[in-house]
């Protein structure tokens, strides 16, 4: 068996070729995929002119709306109802809360879960 394995070990050029091979093959993947890439981006529409550019409206850039939102509520039936049942397809709707406040943490809370203690100290 010593024989067989330091024949193997001494080689007798075969690994170096192979090395060659794979080395000519990941360079004509290279190309190809260099290749394939100008062909996708030559297909591609050209960007977009000065002119054409999106433009801020008349009135101005558009302004960051703050309110409450209150949930909708589930609808209430004796038997269980699926998501495409309820309304919006079970989405959560939602509306303008009655409530101009926005809601605060209570004093002294850390206002996280399982924060694993009572907050302040």
């Amino acid at each position: 068996m010593t024989t067989a394995w330091m024949e193997t070990a001494a080689g007798t050029g075969g690994g170096g070729a192979a090395i060659v091979v794979v080395g000519v093959v990941v360079a004509a993947l290279l190309i190809g995929a260099f290749w394939l890439g100008v062909r996708v981006m030559r297909r591609e529409s050209r960007p977009p002119r000065p002119d054409e550019q999106p433009r801020l409206p008349d009135s101005g850039p558009v302004r960051e709306v703050r309110e409450h939102r209150e949930s909708d509520e589930v609808p209430r039936s004796d038997v269980r109802l699926t998501p495409h049942q309820l309304p919006g397809h079970g989405n959560a709707g939602s509306r303008t809360s009655t409530s101009k406040d926005r809601p605060r943490w209570d004093e002294g809370s850390s206002g996280s879960f399982g924060s694993g203690g009572p907050g302040g100290s």
